[in-house]
């Protein structure tokens, strides 16, 4: 973490959330970061931004060094948690980031609290509001998040960034260290974000109440991205004015592996809001 940066701790919802923070009398935007990530899993993203911008990157309950608790892993929840550290470092309208599981943070938020973001990016957001697979489907599917997370708390730092390096050649060093760290540091009870109660939010009734600007970064599911053209389509029903972009050659990983469009993307949509002063 570079020097001039901030960190604290904010109890939100009965529970201390950490966060890192760039700093700066500059427009604020939160990164919202995915499952076994954390906040500093976005140190490419606000060194860019710092420039521009007061960069606030959230620890989800679970990760990083925010506290774990045994439930609260709902997308409500997870809205409320990040609404608190909004409020409590008085963040005027900030623009939310979010990547995955944060996504749909971001997604949840903007529909709950309607009047808090002057606008939302979502990078490749799972497809929540989309019927969920049929019970057996889902029995077995299960297990295996729960053995994928296992796994990753079994592996050392040097194994973990070996790895890393062996799937993601594309990736660069600034994310390998960081996306290690972070799965040291997630707790297991995150597997609760898997269950169905993990999931359940009427989004066909929530997702509507959105006004703010939105924009949602597609890419290929050849690769590993999780929204799908129909499931995007379905979203943007939902969210009339939501922008949809497709990033090609990347996966669900989008800014690690397409940083330099990413970051044009980005930039660009933020500029057409007037994002910046």
């Amino acid at each position: 973490m570079p020097s001039p940066w901030q960190s604290g701790d904010i109890e939100a919802d009965g529970t201390r959330i950490h966060y890192t923070r760039t700093g700066g009398d500059r427009p604020p935007i939160v990164l919202i970061h995915g499952v076994t990530d954390d906040g500093l899993c976005w140190t490419p993203v606000a060194q860019a931004q710092a420039p521009d911008y007061d960069v606030i990157m959230i620890d989800s309950r679970g990760h990083g060094r925010s506290e774990a608790t045994e439930s609260g892993y709902d997308p409500a929840t997870q809205a409320s948690d990040h609404h608190g550290v909004i409020a409590a470092l008085k963040l005027e309208n900030p623009i939310l980031l979010g990547h995955s599981l944060g996504a749909i943070t971001s997604l949840a938020l903007a529909s709950l609290y309607p009047e808090t973001p002057r606008a939302i990016l979502l990078e490749d957001p799972p497809p929540f509001w989309m019927p969920r697979p049929e019970p057996d489907a889902s029995r077995e599917e299960r297990p295996a998040r729960g053995s994928w997370l296992d796994d990753l708390k079994g592996k050392t730092r040097e194994e973990l960034i070996a790895e890393a390096r062996e799937q993601n050649p594309t990736w660069s060093e600034a994310e390998v260290g960081p996306w290690a760290d972070a799965k040291l540091r997630f707790d297991p009870q995150i597997a609760a974000v898997f269950s169905a109660q993990g999931r359940d939010l009427d989004w066909q009734a929530t997702l509507p109440q959105i006004t703010c600007p939105a924009l949602a970064m597609t890419a290929d599911t050849k690769k590993g991205s999780a929204l799908t053209p129909e499931a995007a389509a379905a979203l943007q029903e939902l969210v009339p004015h939501l922008e949809l972009t497709h990033i090609p050659g990347a996966g669900h990983n989008v800014r690690r592996e397409q940083f330099e469009r990413y970051m044009q993307i980005v930039r660009g949509f933020l500029l057409k809001i007037g994002g910046t002063d």
